[in-house]
């Protein structure tokens, strides 16, 4: 899993609410699109330029502001004073370090998440920090690179279906429960890369099997800090008081909870899993010396009483009477091949080797 490595000592000593970008420059360009809609109407355009957003903020549609990419501190300060969202909110949103959490804020609700996708090239986890505001009648999402999971609640809208006949809170549950649902999706893949790695360090565990185990438990705690704060923004928001969130919603809020756990649980699972593997290894390791020991002990054994016999004859005594036999030397290793067939013999009996 490539996690970026930001220096937020860079951040130390700043005034709170000051926009900075991690690693980049606060300049970059953004794509931004805008769906517009209620029952009976919609519009879906891609904007150039920011100010074309601020007519929606006074409709009485329901309107969803998408902004792909952070590298624009211009864009996000400017949809902050139309939408006067909180300064220390527009940091959070930069900040892709954040962990999840949900701020309530009367007039608007803001939600901090992270959104797990698979890279089957890389066999790697990507998570990506997210950002939702939802207000009234509006619900803006700020995602750290462009192109996400959302193209199902985009069809959705584009097809008139129900969520067209609920606010913006039931936008943001819908949006939610693709980032929970996707998760299975890669918890799937996890679970692949994690019986594969099993099944290799039961058969032939080698040292890159160790780096591996390593690799894979690294990225167990990073998903797990992405992943356990959750539970809390799905509890909070089902239990928030709020009037931006109807009583209607609150349903389906539960369910993504239930979800949620079912995750949560999985990962505990799988992190299970990948410490027992230490353990495997090491005992892969323990077996495979056990049968190279075994083996070397078995030959030394066979040739320790060859040696006795070699070493006996190797006396250079002159009155040895075998020494002028005719046929002692072919008798001396009759002895010694009747010894080794003796001795494998026993060892198969006793199931040795």
């Amino acid at each position: 899993m490539p996690q970026q490595q930001h220096k937020l000592s860079k951040r130390a000593g700043q005034p709170p609410g000051s926009l900075r970008v991690n690693g980049e420059r606060g300049d970059l360009p953004v794509l931004i699109t805008v769906i517009d809609y209620d029952a009976t109407h919609f519009q879906e355009k891609q904007v150039g330029q920011i100010t074309e957003c601020f007519p929606f903020r006074d409709t009485e549609t329901v309107t969803w502001i998408n902004v792909d990419g952070l590298g624009n501190t211009g864009v996000i300060e400017d949809l902050g004073k139309c939408f006067t969202i909180h300064p220390l909110i527009l940091e959070d949103i930069l900040n892709t370090e954040q962990r999840p959490k949900m701020e309530d804020l009367e007039t608007y609700i803001y939600l901090n998440l992270k959104m797990l996708s698979f890279i089957d090239q890389e066999m790697d986890v990507k998570v990506e920090h997210i950002s939702m505001i939802f207000g009234s009648n509006f619900l803006i999402s700020f995602q750290e690179d462009i192109g996400d999971i959302f193209d199902p609640v985009r069809e959705r809208i584009r097809k008139d279906g129900r969520i067209r006949k609920f606010g913006p809170d039931y936008l943001a549950y819908a949006l939610i429960d693709s980032i929970v649902d996707n998760y299975f999706v890669v918890m799937e893949k996890l679970e692949e890369r994690v019986e594969d790695l099993e099944e290799e360090l039961v058969i032939n565990p080698t040292q890159e099997s160790l780096h591996k185990i390593n690799r894979l438990k690294k990225d167990m705690i990073f998903l797990r800090k992405s992943v356990w704060p959750l539970r809390e923004v799905i509890n909070n928001l089902e239990r928030s008081e709020s009037t931006l969130i109807k009583e209607s919603t609150t349903i389906y809020l539960r369910d993504v909870y239930d979800h949620t756990i079912q995750v949560i649980d999985t990962l505990e699972t799988f992190r299970d899993m990948v410490s027992g593997m230490i353990d495997i290894y090491l005992s892969g390791l323990s077996y495979k010396m056990n049968e190279i020991m075994k083996v070397l002990t078995l030959i030394a054994t066979i040739f320790i009483p060859l040696t006795f016999v070699v070493g006996l004859y190797g006396m250079n005594f002159r009155n040895m009477p075998e020494i002028d036999w005719e046929y002692g030397y072919y008798s001396v290793l009759v002895v010694m091949v009747i010894m080794v067939a003796g001795m494998l013999t026993y060892f198969r009996r006793k199931k040795w080797i």
